[in-house]
């Protein structure tokens, strides 16, 4: 696209247009909707090719196991999706300010932290859409493979999800983002979380059988609760249904990650309830630092 605008175009933008002219850049450049669903797709893959069947063969005594390791999978799979996929949304945002183009949006009538804003929407409108595609190419897959299917009342719950998991991502992605100033460095940072994404909210090794520590990292990653709110939505009803409400049944979702256990395994509104939280400290630290730059840039130019 052009570098930028000039000031004649800039009094007429506005966050709308700069959401859409984000949006179009993002699915224009092929390569980098590839990359940013690499993390998701190679733990798609990983499952189906390497996992599945020594997961399967754990809990083959499990009637419909193959179906209930599906929906395990597809639950970590689209947590990944929403962190890589708003982490390469939010980086036009670095490239924007390598090429100048950001001092340009500065001339316009839109401050900067509703330019910030803007690049935080459509990451979350790009983070909800892939999570959508990636979620119909997964139950598409495992339909023709394993017979699975989703049924309808849990769409509702999924698709909302499915926003609040793209607004968590944004808002923690742009904690890292808004400190880097370098395409190489976002570059780099965009590429060891996208390989580790799937580790960390318990994609490629169910959470329990992992040592205390790694354990104690997953819990700290947003990423694993709303994985854990995916698995619950989609497993809850066949769980239930298998172990009843005894012993089992805690050993099966604490082992799984289906909920994660702190001094208690988290309810489904618990695990929310952490989302929430979480999201709010993110939205609440960015506000933060935005008014610490202001005053830094104040005091500078008195100076």
């Amino acid at each position: 696209m052009m570098r930028s605008l000039n000031l004649q175009e800039g009094r007429c933008v506005n966050m709308r247009s700069l959401c859409s002219r984000n949006l179009l850049l993002y699915f224009k450049n092929k390569t980098s909707v590839f990359f940013s669903l690499l993390g998701a797709m190679i733990s798609f893959i990983l499952f189906v090719v390497f996992l599945k069947q020594n997961m399967v063969q754990e809990w083959h005594h499990m009637p419909d196991s193959i179906k209930m390791m599906d929906l395990w999978l597809i639950g970590g799979t689209l947590s990944v999706t929403a962190i890589t996929t708003t982490l390469t949304t939010l980086g036009r945002m670095i490239i924007d300010e390598s090429r100048g183009v950001l001092n340009d949006f500065y001339l316009t009538d839109v401050s900067r932290f509703k330019i910030k804003i803007s690049y935080m929407l459509s990451a979350a409108m790009i983070g909800f859409m892939m999570q959508m595609m990636m979620l119909a190419v997964m139950l598409g897959y495992f339909a023709l493979a394993d017979g699975l299917a989703i049924l309808w009342p849990k769409t509702v719950p999924l698709v909302i999800l499915a926003l609040i998991s793209a607004l968590v991502s944004v808002a923690v992605n742009m904690l890292i983002v808004q400190f880097v100033h370098r395409v190489e460095t976002m570059n780099a940072i965009d590429s060891v979380i996208s390989a580790a994404a799937g580790f960390l909210v318990g994609t490629y090794i169910p959470i329990g059988v992992l040592p205390h520590f790694a354990q104690v990292i997953i819990k700290l990653t947003p990423g694993a609760y709303v994985s854990s709110l995916y698995r619950q939505i989609m497993m809850n009803d066949q769980t239930h249904s298998i172990f009843g409400t005894g012993h089992s049944l805690t050993v099966f979702n604490q082992q799984m990650g289906v909920q994660l256990d702190w001094t208690h395994l988290l309810d489904i509104n618990q695990t929310y309830q952490v989302i929430g939280w979480i999201f709010l400290a993110g939205i609440l630290l960015i506000f933060v630092t935005e008014l610490i730059r202001k005053s830094h840039a104040a005091v500078t130019m008195t100076n």
